[in-house]
């Protein structure tokens, strides 16, 4: 049972992830490589967010568009078992739920898309009074989202008007252009998270360093992960950095929204920068020791049990 006087609220897509692990090397085209395991979970970086915050005690609800198909099913079904509430997710009997193929090694993954429905929700379909009652907004997955984008802006006005905080999670740009309309959205952004490559595309900067204090000038928080490394982060002019915790990899399938859950809840219930750093890289962490975005995230407890028995490198 949630017990957070915080709830949240998640607009954007929904599709399965078929994952297939242990590949020794990277795929390649004309060539065959196996992988010791498969399995099929719930994908999408708004659906792992919206499960890993769940499990830390936050009431979710998810706005989004699948297809009436097994797989729009499989995500529904997952989403309330972990707490999230579907109520405003709309099945579409024309339409296809995406499915993302991830192709995983110890160290990295290689995804392969199939957009489906994701690329037709659009503001039509995202009833903003939902938003009312909620604390938090968060967004991601901004170029994936074809028929939504362009309304990103009039969404995160329309929750700061209802007092609502922001975060937003890009993700890449597949055609690496980082055109200037999404800083119509970062003006409209509480936190941001990024990657190490996504930052330094979006900001035409070289340096880590460069990219954190030219996005801090206009953002309130900016976070960005750096992988098994850690993550730095920029909040109201302080300047962070947090390594990370040393595990034994399974997949890194949604460790960066694993990571902007446990970031988020500290966020939400008030933390330190440095707090809330740690907690996303303790989160981040834990989603890698099992195969898919959710199977590992932690309740609130395990995510405390977790930080006692373990230490990052600071």
């Amino acid at each position: 049972m949630s017990i957070s006087t915080n709830p949240v609220a998640v607009i954007g897509e929904l599709n399965v992830d078929l994952i297939a692990t242990g590949l020794i090397t990277p795929p390649v085209l004309g060539q065959e490589i196996l992988a010791t395991d498969f399995q099929m979970t719930l994908g999408s970086a708004s659906a792992i967010f919206s499960c890993g915050v769940a499990k830390l005690g936050h009431d979710v609800t998810f706005l989004s568009r699948v297809g009436r198909d097994n797989f729009g099913k499989f995500c529904l079904d997952a989403l309330r078992e972990a707490g999230v509430s579907t109520a405003n997710v709309v099945e579409d009997e024309g339409l296809k739920t995406g499915i993302t193929i991830s192709l995983s090694t110890s160290n990295d993954r290689a995804l392969v898309t199939f957009l489906g429905a994701i690329s037709h929700l659009g503001i039509k379909h995202v009833p903003l009074a939902a938003l009312e009652g909620h604390s938090h907004l968060h967004l991601t997955s901004y170029f994936l989202q074809d028929s939504l984008r362009s309304s990103f802006p009039q969404i995160m006005g329309e929750a700061k008007r209802r007092g609502l905080t922001t975060s937003f999670d890009p993700n890449a740009d597949p055609t690496s252009e980082w055109k200037e309309g999404i800083w119509d959205v970062l003006g409209q952004t509480d936190v941001l998270f990024l990657n190490e490559s996504e930052a330094l595309q979006l900001t035409r900067r070289d340096e880590v360093s460069d990219a954190l204090k030219l996005l801090g000038n206009t953002i309130r928080c900016v976070v960005i992960k750096l992988g098994p490394r850690g993550a730095v982060a920029i909040r109201d002019k302080e300047v962070m950095f947090i390594s990370g915790f040393k595990i034994e990899t399974v997949d890194t399938t949604g460790a960066g929204d694993s990571f902007a859950a446990g970031f988020i809840h500290g966020f939400l219930e008030g933390q330190n920068l440095r707090t809330c750093l740690k907690f996303g890289n303790a989160c981040g962490a834990l989603s890698t020791l099992k195969a898919g975005g959710t199977a590992n995230q932690p309740t609130l407890q395990q995510l405390n049990d977790f930080m006692k028995t373990h230490h990052d490198n600071e």
